[in-house]
């Protein structure tokens, strides 16, 4: 299943449970998170529950990582990092930035597209105290996943009125799917901006 296809998401988050749900939001959160609020609007799932969920998936797949960088040295970092753009010199950055400044070291990964998971391995090769990381991860995740779950609802809600216009129900979902993907498209972009601005600080 290709979770970056919203209109797929969305089919597949209504054929599964909420544990299955839980599992992918660990692989693609932002936009499984839209497709369950979306699924969660037409009144298929329990907003609490789904929201708990999105938050929980971020927050896991975070502490994976982070767990893989402080068992042992980033060896799979150091080999693939370079497609990501982290050189040798910035891998050496990091790990400084994220001892002298937690915060912002942790929100400038997490907003870079790509960088999370070789990030946060490295993050982990510092011994940040776990509590600490769990604390910014979850401030940090907080409001995307607020935004995401708005997103998908908002056009869950929507669908009565969109339905109206296209006799058939899937172009009003098709048309959902696309101003939702643009609306990720543009928060990659933008976070990415915002990451980089905030990195020269």
């Amino acid at each position: 299943m290709e979770f970056s296809n919203f209109a797929g998401a969305l089919q597949w988050v209504l054929a599964h449970s909420y544990f299955l749900m839980f599992v992918a939001m660990l692989i693609e959160g932002p936009v499984v998170t839209a497709a369950a609020a979306f699924a969660v609007a037409l009144g298929y799932f329990n907003l609490v529950i789904v929201f708990i969920l999105a938050l929980l998936g971020d927050l896991v797949a975070d502490i994976i990582y982070y767990f893989i960088g402080y068992a042992s040295r980033i060896t799979i970092v150091d080999k693939i990092g370079h497609r990501f753009g982290l050189t040798e010199k910035r891998i050496k950055r990091i790990e400084h930035l994220a001892k002298q400044h937690s915060w912002k070291t942790l929100l400038v990964l997490k907003l870079t597209p790509f960088i999370p998971t070789p990030g946060l391995i490295i993050v982990g090769t510092t011994k940040m105290p776990l509590r600490r990381f769990t604390f910014y991860s979850l401030a940090i995740t907080l409001p995307k996943t607020i935004l995401f779950m708005l997103v998908g609802y908002y056009f869950g809600k929507s669908y009565d009125m969109l339905s109206r216009y296209f006799k058939n129900g899937f172009f009003a979902v098709l048309i959902a799917a696309v101003i939702i993907l643009a609306i990720y498209y543009a928060y990659q972009k933008i976070t990415a901006a915002l990451a980089e601005k905030i990195e020269k600080v």
